[in-house]
């Protein structure tokens, strides 16, 4: 079964634009095995922009993503709700950084535009083989276990109960208090260890 991929570059107003032909990227991407639809938009993040990316993934019926943009720690979470807002898999996504990682480290626009395209043909290849993933969650219990009795065990195991987590301490020995029991009075006051 053919996979169809939508590749979306972004000019980033001049970020990526100035220095990334944006149209020769799209249009490279358009070319490359499975991409059925390629653009660019001036702001891929915008509210046009995401709506932008639902709207070809309906109409296109596009079953993976590329965004080509700015950082993933930007806007990956920005762009994986579009993409599951458009109806696909937010996992069948891929994102390229084409800002960081590109317009704001060279100068000269053809070798520029040129590690554009490459890193977007690698993105395409990659979400080719993306396997759609569901998010789940585990039921846990607020419980701690503390191994040691010492002075240092019992006051994490104090602490923890103080903030309304059940605590189990486990100790060895048949009594607690680890090291201290051994001493006979401690400095400076002189008080029993014990």
């Amino acid at each position: 079964m053919k996979k169809r991929v939508g590749v979306f570059v972004c000019d980033c107003g001049t970020n990526i634009a100035s220095v990334v032909d944006t149209e020769k990227v799209a249009a490279a991407a358009g070319k490359l095995p499975g991409v059925v639809f390629a653009t660019t938009y001036k702001y891929m993040c915008s509210d046009p922009g995401q709506e932008l990316v639902r709207n070809a993934i309906q109409e296109q019926k596009l079953e993976q993503v590329v965004i080509a943009s700015c950082s993933p720690r930007m806007h990956e979470n920005t762009f994986r709700k579009a993409v599951t807002a458009g109806g696909i898999n937010g996992y069948m996504f891929e994102m390229v950084n084409i800002r960081e990682q590109d317009s704001w480290v060279h100068h000269d626009r053809e070798q520029a535009t040129k590690k554009a395209a490459d890193l977007v043909r690698m993105a395409v290849n990659k979400v080719l083989h993306n396997k759609p993933l569901q998010i789940t969650t585990i039921p846990i219990t607020k419980k701690a276990l503390v191994i040691g009795g010492g002075i240092a065990g019992m006051q994490a195991a104090l602490d923890i109960a103080e903030a309304g987590h059940q605590v189990i301490l486990v100790e060895r020995e048949a009594s607690i208090g680890g090291k201290m029991t051994q001493l006979d009075k401690t400095f400076p006051t002189m008080d029993c260890a014990a």
